[in-house]
């Protein structure tokens, strides 16, 4: 009787901190680079911790199945490359509303989820593995910089992908921080949680920069991998009630500086795995535990925001590409996964290489960044190779 809880809780448990310290630096990354000051972008980790645990337990308890929510990592990447906006920080949050207001809708109205769907998929995976290509890239710069202090970092990271690769990202976390300590004056980064809230204002290069291209990968990388993820375990995601949740959890956090909270993809699989527990009916329970694990976890967002705030140049970002290197890698696998033995398969590369490149550049054009460029660019050149083919 013990195991039909005790198992699954401690399954939970594992997966709210290794999803929570593996990508915590990304998310911290992205918010700054957006324009969120120190103060804000603490804020904003606090609330998106807050927010994906108490949607975790809603969802699991109601359903009674493994739903397991997350922030949208690929989301805060795309941040981190995008950069600031015109109109500063009170437009980034603005366009955070308007991806909370767009996945509410694609809960309550589908041709809007079916017109997410028609995106190519490798298009939308070309346009994820471009925003994380310049973030992968920092732990080869940081570790030519700053070789003494980045060196154990990769080191214990290479070795941990060899023998416990679910603990890779948050032991080079770990590492990070403890080096970080160590070079502090005293206690000084210790902080209490603290929530600080920015009026949104709305800018067409906000939202069709930020908005647009953040809530197509968060449904493209996440929310729709997620329920891939859940149904491959043998479970139905509610996903009108999914989406009106998480929407509403992103315009619940977006003045806080939450960017959004989906389905999670990676960190689902583990709740609802054989691991969890025997029986498939008892696999909630872990799910349950993952949320009340980032209830407890979000108070201490503030000092470890202070803690990276304080890092050497270099240290955190390398964590931060470390961790995405294998969504990097699979991002990049299923965009050119086109079998090399089917017609015209070069030509088919074409549209994810274009999105690919475009996205990867950092370009601006009339305020609006990179990724939204480089997913029109991919759509619009699927489109007319589809129909010079059909034509052909």
């Amino acid at each position: 009787m013990e195991r039909s809880w005790t198992q699954p809780a401690s399954v939970g448990i594992v997966a709210a901190v290794v999803g929570v310290t593996s990508s915590f630096a990304v998310v911290l990354a992205g918010l700054a680079a957006a324009g969120a000051d120190p103060a804000q972008a603490a804020s904003g980790l606090v609330v998106l911790t807050a927010l994906q645990g108490a949607a975790t337990v809603w969802l699991s308890r109601r359903f009674r199945r493994p739903l397991t929510i997350a922030w949208s990592t690929p989301g805060a990447a795309l941040l981190a490359s995008t950069g600031a906006v015109a109109g500063g920080w009170p437009a980034v949050v603005g366009a955070f509303v308007v991806t909370g207001v767009l996945i509410v809708l694609t809960g309550l109205v589908r041709p809007l989820g079916r017109l997410v769907g028609a995106i190519p998929a490798p298009v939308a995976q070309a346009m994820l593995a471009g925003v994380l290509l310049p973030l992968c890239l920092e732990p080869v710069r940081a570790l030519v910089a700053q070789p003494l202090l980045v060196a154990p970092i990769v080191v214990v990271w290479v070795a941990l992908q060899r023998f416990a690769p679910r603990w890779a990202s948050p032991a080079a976390f770990g590492l990070a921080l403890a080096i970080v300590v160590g070079l502090a004056d005293g206690w000084s980064w210790l902080r209490l949680p603290a929530v600080t809230v920015t009026a949104p204002s709305f800018s067409v290069a906000a939202v069709v920069g930020v908005a647009l291209p953040l809530y197509v990968v968060t449904m493209a990388s996440q929310n729709v991998p997620g329920m891939a993820v859940l149904a491959a375990a043998g479970f139905r995601v509610p996903w009108r009630h999914a989406m009106v949740l998480t929407g509403a959890g992103t315009l619940l956090g977006a003045p806080a500086g939450g960017h959004a909270i989906n389905l999670a993809a990676i960190t689902a699989a583990l709740p609802a795995s054989p691991e969890a527990h025997p029986d498939p009916a008892r696999r909630w329970i872990a799910s349950q535990a993952n949320g009340w694990a980032c209830l407890v976890l979000a108070p201490l967002a503030t000092t470890m925001a202070a803690l990276i705030a304080a890092a050497p140049p270099g240290v955190i970002e390398s964590v931060a590409g470390l961790a995405l290197l294998g969504t990097f890698a699979a991002a990049l696998a299923a965009a050119f996964a086109v079998p090399d033995g089917a017609p015209d398969a070069v030509v088919a590369r074409v549209p994810a290489a274009a999105t690919f490149l475009l996205s990867a550049a950092g370009i601006t054009v009339a305020g609006i960044g990179a990724a939204f460029w480089g997913l029109v660019a991919g759509v619009v050149l699927h489109l007319a190779l589809r129909t010079s083919r059909a034509t052909g």
